[in-house]
């Protein structure tokens, strides 16, 4: 059997699933969403990353079997809320703090975003994976912080405007890079969200 065929994945995912330690994982992982942020997805390879971790392509297979499988492992240990664990006692001031939160990793965030391109709407299951590691943990965060200030009284459960706070916010993100060539930095979102996001729901 040649060296080539030991490492392809159909032969290694059948062998048994090496023992690495946390640490090592985590170096793998930040390698390939490095990579991704530089090269874009569909650049990324396993080979690519072995040999940046100096590990050979059979360990990755035997963890991963694929690199979208291997990817989306990487994406789900990312995940850290940038919302949760705010609660100034006002919904104006928590929706000021979630504005400098999000602005803290804009850049790393819409990078990323960004690099995975046509790829994440071809692929279920990186698309679940974005959604789970980058998406919907600040949803949820979001949505407490809006649900206490509906329960504190300042602001009507059918307000028009609050199903909208999660879009101004992550859309900012999104469209300043396009519209102006910057990142929406801490900065900036606070100044977004006193200008549009508070008086839109009738706060100060």
């Amino acid at each position: 059997m040649t060296s080539q065929a030991a490492d392809g994945p159909e032969t290694v995912a059948a062998s048994r699933r090496s023992k690495i330690t946390p640490e090592r994982e985590q170096e793998f992982f930040d390698a390939v969403l490095d990579q991704i942020r530089e090269c874009g997805y569909d650049a990324v390879t396993m080979e690519g990353i072995a040999a940046s971790t100096r590990c050979s392509k059979s360990t990755l297979y035997r963890q991963w079997k694929t690199k979208p499988q291997f990817v989306a492992a990487a994406l789900r240990a990312s995940r850290c809320p940038r919302f949760g664990g705010i609660d100034t006692g006002t919904l104006a001031g928590d929706l000021r703090a979630a504005g400098r939160a999000a602005g803290d990793l804009s850049g790393d965030t819409t990078i990323l975003l960004q690099a995975f391109g046509h790829a994440v709407t071809q692929d279920p299951e990186l698309q679940r994976a974005l959604r789970e590691a980058l998406v919907e943990p600040e949803l949820a965060a979001l949505r407490k912080i809006i649900e206490r200030g509906v329960e504190r009284g300042e602001v009507a459960a059918d307000h028009p405007a609050l199903p909208y706070v999660a879009a101004q916010i992550f859309g900012v993100l999104r469209a300043r890079p396009v519209l102006e060539g910057e990142f929406a930095d801490p900065d900036y979102l606070l100044r977004f969200v006193e200008a549009a996001v508070l008086p839109a729901l009738g706060l100060k």
